[in-house]
């Protein structure tokens, strides 16, 4: 782990729909970072419904300066996304031919598509998709991991403790642990800290 930035300021969005606990996740990356001792900035919106709608954040980084909350179309450093679709929507908007992508691989259908009327692209289609539009991509099953631990909303956790495993941010357990015990109650600590170790572990063995 390093405490300089690839790149300054370093643009991350974390994408997801209402009710998977996207705003948390990016809370919790964002006092990780400030922690270390950089300047970060949040942007948020929210679909047409908060649960159930797409809800994105994006986060700025930077060593030296504040930066305006709105990543520049095309420019996303990373991108995580709580759900599949999502991160094809934000790639095609603030992709670029190094962006690298966190993917958990759970849908979850919008209403049309459980009517019927729409279809929802297979799982391969998607991972080629994602593949095409990052210089590089990793799928993590988040969901399924937090579900046995559970309770799928710690998919969100997993997925930050995939961007640790990743090694291009200063975060590391250690530090998680801190911010979550000065904002949790300490019953939800535990499934907190094993959720960011599953995530870190997935992405830091390949």
């Amino acid at each position: 782990m390093t405490d300089m930035l690839l790149k300054d300021p370093y643009n991350i969005v974390i994408t997801g729909i209402g009710g998977q606990g996207n705003v948390l996740a990016s809370r919790l990356l964002s006092n990780m970072l400030v922690k270390r001792g950089f300047k970060v900035t949040i942007g948020e919106t929210f679909g047409m419904s908060q649960r159930g709608g797409s809800v994105m954040s994006h986060i700025r980084v930077s060593a030296k300066s504040v930066w305006s909350p709105q990543i520049p179309k095309g420019g996303a450093d990373l991108v995580v996304a709580l759900e599949p679709i999502e991160a094809i929507r934000v790639l095609a908007a603030y992709g670029n031919p190094a962006v690298r992508t966190l993917v958990n691989v759970r849908a979850i259908y919008p209403v049309g598509v459980i009517t019927g009327e729409d279809e929802y692209p297979s799982e391969e289609k998607i991972r080629e998709a994602v593949a095409a539009l990052s210089a590089q991509a990793e799928f993590i099953p988040a969901t399924d991991e937090a579900v046995r631990l559970g309770n799928p909303i710690l998919g969100n956790i997993v997925m930050i403790g995939a961007v640790a495993g990743l090694g291009v941010l200063p975060i590391d357990a250690e530090l998680f642990e801190s911010v979550i015990r000065e904002g949790m109650a300490a019953a939800r600590v535990e499934p907190n800290l094993r959720a960011f170790a599953i995530g870190r572990a997935a992405v830091a063995r390949k």
